[in-house]
């Protein structure tokens, strides 16, 4: 396929959700994406053209950091459908399996560990004062965003569904677990840097420790009971003068 073509889809890919709707979800978006792929690939058959394009007006819905890939996975069974390597009804299946399996390590990955992670240095740089390591974070991040979703499209066209065995090798699961053992690292960074120091404030940020230590070790119902007492205690304390008496 012709590279203007390919540009032209993949910029696209940032418009996916611009068109959100409670039906079909980011599926408007992902039509417009493909629909220069396939006026390229079907330009002499409009019967085809048209049954191409109803196939992705159906409900899609992903994490969009992942639609590059799928587009390009897509385009590459597109053009094997074109050729007749493929049957055309075998997309739909294909495509439900595979985008919301990514849905959710998408959500996993990017909403629930690597936005996060984003996030937690930027703030620990804003509260620290450091705002040129600050822009050069968001930056960085940015830009490495931007790379990835280059790679995973191009790669996605190239390779098909093939590229999917790559992409279980990575391990996002895993790294996902450790980036949430780094954000906790960084949350309680940030606690030390924007709360007050000193006096009583230091035991009460061991008791807090301590609570969140004894936690770990109890069963998620008893959790659950500790949580309810902490929220309980927590509206009935009078607030005001303990803050009074601790910041003596």
């Amino acid at each position: 396929m012709d590279t203007r073509i390919l540009l032209q889809i993949f910029l696209r890919t940032y418009m996916v959700g611009a068109t959100f709707n409670t039906k079909g979800m980011q599926n408007v978006g992902l039509a417009y994406i493909m629909d220069p792929g396939l006026r390229a690939l079907y330009a002499a058959e409009p019967r085809a053209l048209k049954r191409a394009r109803g196939r992705y007006l159906k409900h899609y819905n992903t994490h969009p950091f992942w639609t590059p890939l799928l587009v390009g996975i897509f385009l590459s069974m597109e053009k094997k459908i074109a050729l007749g390597m493929l049957p055309a009804d075998i997309l739909p299946k294909l495509r439900s399996t595979t985008v919301y399996t990514l849905s959710a390590l998408g959500d996993s990955f990017f909403g629930g560990s690597f936005l996060v992670l984003w996030s937690l240095v930027g703030v620990n740089l804003a509260v620290a004062g450091c705002t040129g390591t600050l822009v050069v974070w968001i930056c960085l991040c940015l830009c490495g965003l931007q790379i990835f979703k280059m790679y995973t499209f191009g790669r996605g066209y190239a390779q098909g569904l093939s590229f999917l065995q790559r992409l279980k090798s990575w391990n996002l699961i895993d790294w996902g677990q450790r980036l949430k053992l780094i954000n906790s690292v960084l949350v309680a960074l940030f606690v030390l840097q924007a709360t007050p120091a000193g006096g009583l404030w230091t035991l009460a940020w061991a008791a807090g420790a301590g609570l969140l230590a004894l936690a770990g070790f109890m069963r998620e119902w008893d959790r659950s009971m500790l949580l309810a007492a902490l929220v309980l205690g927590g509206l009935v304390l009078p607030w005001e003068k303990i803050f009074a008496f601790v910041s003596m």
